[in-house]
């Protein structure tokens, strides 16, 4: 069974017209034109993106029997707001210059400061004025779902996961920078950063969300809907990330190819690599790992090693694996079939997914 497309037409326009209606109360067009750089950036970070925590947490909802109202989709919409902040603070760590094909928000403010001949630094100002940004797409994630007009008692059953979901991910951005400093990673510690920074927020916490939010309270089934089918999706979804962030098409991903390995990103793919390359080879890998100039024949270099170590196979092999047992999981929950059929086709959608 496969879920009705102009479903999820319909959820997707519905969180998009949220979000348009809440960023316009924020930040009016018509307002300061002092402010209407921040308008834009966070228009264009808001512009984009597949929906994923926004669907995750709309069919949680109607998989415990919750109905379309309004104030569902303002609740998953500001989901989205919680990932554009973290994007934003991402790209500043990583001093990533695009974001889906555009400027990064740090880069954008860098390049109005320069455009303009104001004073100063121009990088510290797009940086500085990135992770304000940043700061405020927080504030509002949290306004949004505050005023979302669902019951009162439903939000209050939520807030525990919502709080969580939000320290989890901070947390995952802090390890995901000790990762890096520290060097050496393995695949245990790679998939713990996974899981704090991507896998949960992404899939788990938003299918919680919405199933606590019709429910009222976690009920078991629930819990063990979220680990053994959401946990496995967030965690396929972040192989595949992995994967996109080596091997992905640059006019797809929206970034340069290879753009985490100048990042130095200490994924599971490269953690894969390190266990299973002879050590020569390893040791290009560190060397290699890292560094901002990168050239493309450095690229392919890496991307060679990655494949003949066999770490690109054995990802995509988890990532079968850790769908299969997801799907296997969410058979057996008691939601309803047109959220069981949504939630097959998202976890499908999430792991092998291009961009």
């Amino acid at each position: 069974m496969t879920t009705d497309a102009a479903a999820m037409d319909t959820l997707r326009a519905q969180v998009e017209r949220a979000l348009a209606e809440f960023v316009e109360r924020q930040l009016p067009a018509s307002g300061d034109p002092e402010f209407a750089p921040l308008r834009a950036a966070a228009d264009a970070l808001l512009s984009g993106g597949k929906r994923l925590r926004p669907a995750f947490c709309y069919w949680g909802w109607r998989g415990a029997g919750g109905t379309d109202v309004p104030g569902v989709f303002t609740a998953a919409a500001s989901l989205e707001l919680l990932q554009a902040s973290a994007l934003v603070h991402d790209d500043v760590m990583d001093k990533s210059d695009l974001r889906r094909g555009m400027p990064s928000a740090h880069r954008r403010f860098e390049a109005m400061h320069e455009g303009s001949g104001w004073y100063g630094s121009a990088r510290q100002f797009g940086e500085g004025a990135a992770i304000l940004l940043g700061n405020l797409l927080l504030l509002w994630s949290g306004e949004m779902w505050r005023t979302s007009d669902l019951p009162r008692e439903s939000l209050r059953a939520a807030q525990p996961v919502h709080d969580h979901m939000r320290s989890e991910l901070m947390c995952g951005q802090y390890l995901d920078l000790l990762e890096q400093a520290n060097g050496e990673n393995t695949f245990e510690s790679a998939l713990r950063v996974a899981l704090y920074k991507s896998g949960r927020y992404s899939v788990e916490q938003p299918l919680r969300l919405g199933l606590v939010l019709a429910g009222g309270r976690l009920e078991p089934w629930m819990d063990d809907l979220c680990t053994g089918f959401g946990q496995r999706v967030g965690i396929a979804f972040q192989l595949r990330d992995d994967i996109l962030g080596v091997f992905g098409d640059p006019a797809q991903t929206g970034k340069p190819a290879g753009d985490d390995l100048r990042e130095g990103k200490r994924t599971m793919l490269v953690a894969r690599t390190l266990a299973g390359a002879p050590p020569a080879q390893a040791q290009t890998v560190r060397r290699l790992l890292g560094d901002p100039g990168l050239d493309e024949h450095g690229v392919a270099t890496l991307r060679q090693i990655i494949e003949d170590s066999g770490a690109l196979r054995e990802c995509e092999d988890l990532i079968g694996d850790y769908l299969g047992q997801a799907l296997a999981a969410l058979e057996s929950a008691p939601v309803t079939p047109e959220a069981r059929a949504a939630l097959t086709d998202l976890a499908i959608a999430a792991t092998s997914r291009k961009t």
